[in-house]
């Protein structure tokens, strides 16, 4: 392995963290939606990710480029061997941001309640399969010499992966929860505290499962805790941090909570990339098979050029990040026949 290889490999972390980070509370805000009382409390919850949803999505743009970029034969494994799981995440995408375009285009009934539901179900699909696809690179795919995945789409459905869909899916769904506390005013924001306290409470449960059962079923994704045990203050970095924003949810403050929560993703990506480091997809059927930093990277010259370019381009997404946020903060209030404001 060379530097520009590992520097990559961190960057890939980075851009993923990021895009949990800011459309993971969309996605859970969409789920949330699913439960909401009124068209009034639909329209705020729309209305709290409306200026930042399509933004947020721009991290997850640039983590596909990059292993197009960076790494060819994950790019060409993962989404050749995921095709039909992917086909329907790119689906949910498309139904969540149509929803999120259309939705107020008609004052009618069931226009609305149609694009409500698209909208609802394209989050929580979305999320889920985003933590499924996780769980079954954890694991390993069955890959044959040339990189290609060898299973069938059921064989994704295993145990293993789909509980690492439901870590995935409760820790979108509280972060959703708690930034809906934090932008909504009135009930729909002491909803959005009832809602956080109670998915993170099942966050936490289940990420101490997840965390028993790889122990016991994973030992190949424990190997580099074993060999450096200071690895083992991320997992507990995402332990207490579960804790803590219950507390703070608890003890009525959303902001502490929020942050919280922003740590415990940020350290669950830790133990993704800590668990996989120098395997990017692993041969679940061989390690000799897996695809590593070491045989599935561009040429040095590539990942120089598309390194200049992120330096570039990283800087001017967070500056753009940084300033709508900063205009479009504060909570959001329907104002009588003219939609909404921040």
């Amino acid at each position: 392995m060379t530097s520009l290889q590992i520097v990559w490999f961190f960057l890939l972390g980075v851009l993923f963290t990021g895009y949990a980070l800011l459309d993971g509370f969309d996605l859970g805000v969409g789920f949330w939606s699913l439960f909401a009382k009124k068209d009034q409390d639909r329209q705020v919850m729309m209305a709290s990710i409306g200026p930042f949803w399509d933004g947020n999505e721009v991290w997850l743009i640039m983590g596909g480029g990059a292993i197009f970029a960076a790494f060819p034969p994950v790019y060409a494994s993962v989404f050749s061997g995921l095709y039909l799981a992917l086909m329907l995440l790119l689906f949910a995408l498309i139904a969540r941001a149509t929803a999120l375009e259309f939705r107020n285009k008609l004052e009618n009934r069931r226009w609305r309640s149609a694009w409500d539901l698209a909208f609802g179900l394209g989050s929580t699909l979305a999320a889920l399969l985003f933590g499924v696809a996780l769980g079954n690179i954890l694991r390993g795919l069955p890959l044959d010499s040339q990189g290609n995945y060898t299973g069938t789409f059921f064989d994704l459905l295993n145990p293993y992966a789909l509980l690492i869909g439901l870590v995935g899916f409760s820790m979108i769904a509280t972060h959703g929860a708690l930034y809906l506390t934090i932008k909504a005013e009135g009930e729909l924001s002491a909803r959005g505290r009832r809602w956080s306290t109670w998915s993170g409470s099942v966050y936490l449960l289940l990420f101490l499962v997840a965390s028993v059962v790889t122990w016991t079923t994973q030992p190949a994704l424990l190997s580099n805790f074993q060999s450096t045990p200071v690895l083992w203050l991320i997992p507990a970095l995402a332990l207490v941090s579960m804790v803590l924003l219950l507390v703070a949810s608890l003890g009525h403050q959303p902001l502490r909570a929020f942050s919280c929560s922003c740590v415990a993703v940020a350290s669950l990506w830790g133990i993704t990339g800590a668990s996989l480091f120098p395997n990017l997809v692993p041969a679940r059927n061989g390690a000799e098979l897996s695809l590593t930093l070491a045989n599935s990277t561009s040429s040095p010259l590539a990942l120089q050029v598309m390194l200049v370019i992120v330096l570039i381009g990283m800087p001017l997404v967070l500056t753009y990040t940084i300033w709508v946020y900063r205009r479009f903060r504060g909570k959001v209030t329907l104002q009588p026949g003219s939609g909404y404001q921040h």
